[in-house]
């Protein structure tokens, strides 16, 4: 039941979340340094690629929702983002759309002002040896950062479902599209789906336009695998463990926990004893003993 009412909450039939299409800056790193970040444009190419992917999902919810389908969008503030919504709006009509929401929490990670390239070469560098989660760009933001603001943005998305902000119907199936940057997607599949940072280290950047499908399942736990294939799974850098949860969430119940998840439980600890009685034995009897010295 939904806590402000009798109403029971209904979920969101799927999340899609999308990257924007080809950009000025994504040919030439140089466009930052005279461009501001959230002012940088799409290429020709960009354009057509968002036009081809507005098609896509729109055969994408065609064929797999109800007839009287809606879809809600939300969209990073910056110009690439913007236009790349723009013309996947080309494939929607106004009575799918529900609504839009222009999200700063989703926008792309802060790599500092105007970027000086040969500059921005050498710090890059230097993040692949740091590691990409939590190395902060000089005057910036670390991926780390973008997780705690993609975290706000989270909590304020499931409440506009639980109150029903969106207006939605419920006999109509619902499709969140997010309309964000590579790194802030990968950051919120992280959150999404509870992979830790050492997880995330091996996830691949989404295409220009490139998007994942995070689908309700039958018993109510969303997945990636119902949509998507292993194959697409293992491109983007999940590991086995990964692909095995995400096809155990396809038919998995709401609030099931999964055992055989190894970053749930036994990833952080040596083999723990299956009962205290199994603890107690194998615990080192001086480590009872020192606590009395």
């Amino acid at each position: 039941m939904s806590p402000h009412g009798n109403q029971r909450t209904v979920l969101p039939k799927r999340i899609i979340v999308m990257r924007h299409g080809e950009s000025r800056g994504n040919l030439d790193s140089a466009a930052y340094s005279t461009i501001p970040d959230h002012q940088i444009p799409l290429t020709e190419a960009g354009l057509a690629q968002a036009r081809q992917a507005g098609a896509q999902l729109r055969s994408l919810i065609d064929g797999c929702s109800s007839p009287q389908w809606r879809a809600y969008f939300y969209v990073s503030p910056y110009a690439r983002a913007r236009s790349t919504l723009r013309e996947i709006g080309r494939a929607f009509s106004k009575r799918r759309v529900i609504g839009v929401r222009e999200e700063c929490r989703i926008r792309e990670q802060d790599f500092g002002n105007f970027q000086v390239k040969e500059r921005m070469k050498v710090i890059k560098q230097t993040r692949e040896r740091f590691g990409r989660f939590f190395y902060r760009f000089p005057e910036g933001e670390s991926a780390a950062d973008v997780f705690d603001r993609v975290c706000g943005f989270l909590e304020s998305l499931w409440r506009d479902i639980e109150m029903n902000r969106l207006h939605h119907d419920p006999s109509h199936d619902l499709n969140l599209i997010i309309v964000s940057h590579g790194l802030t997607l990968r950051v919120f599949l992280m959150k999404w789906f509870k992979w830790t940072a050492e997880q995330f280290e091996h996830l691949n950047n989404l295409g220009n336009c490139e998007f994942r499908v995070i689908e309700l399942g039958c018993g109510g736990e969303y997945s990636l695998a119902i949509h998507h294939t292993e194959e697409e799974m293992r491109e983007w850098g999940l590991d086995e463990d990964m692909i095995a949860d995400q096809k155990w969430r396809a038919n998995a119940k709401k609030g099931d926990w999964n055992d055989d998840c190894p970053w749930y439980l036994d990833a952080f600890f040596d083999p723990l004893g299956e009962s205290d009685e199994e603890e107690s034995n194998n615990r080192n009897p001086s480590d009872s003993s020192s606590m009395y010295l």
